[in-house]
């Protein structure tokens, strides 16, 4: 099985990008308060990623595949308890790809890998606490299980 490039493993991560910021949509409104402030932050956050990933790859000259109308969810967010167990899903599913970037990237892309891994992992413990899931953290973050 082949690598990836650097080029096509950025360009996955900006996809699972897309999609994160897809599900926080859903996810923002069946939360209030604290929980609320913490989706709006997490919602910039990726997209603030995102509009760094659209320059880095066509600055480079990549391809930067593009965004969908919509995207499945993977399970109805109908309330607050089902909000907070997708914010965690679509932080650990995003953390996955940016592991994956791991292994095809080099100096600053690399770096860049590693702190989108590491802060993806850090939120998606707060939102297991916050919703009450166990365990709290795992052993390998964005590794499958």
């Amino acid at each position: 099985m082949r690598q990836p490039s650097a080029g096509e493993a950025l360009a996955a991560a900006l996809s699972a990008e897309y999609a994160a910021i897809y599900a926080y949509g859903r996810i923002g409104v069946r939360l209030t308060g604290a929980a609320r402030d913490a989706a709006q932050q997490a919602e910039a956050a990726h997209r603030s990623r995102r509009d760094t990933l659209v320059v880095q790859l066509s600055t480079a000259g990549g391809v930067v595949p593009p965004d969908r109308a919509g995207y499945a969810l993977p399970f109805p967010v109908t309330d607050r308890a089902s909000a907070l167990r997708l914010a965690a899903e679509v932080e650990e599913r995003t953390a996955a790809h940016w592991r994956a970037a791991l292994a095809s990237t080099t100096g600053a892309d690399r770096d860049q890998a590693l702190a989108a891994l590491v802060e993806y992992a850090v939120r998606a413990t707060r939102w297991r606490k916050m919703a009450g899931l166990t365990p709290l953290t795992v052993p390998f973050p964005g590794r499958p299980t």
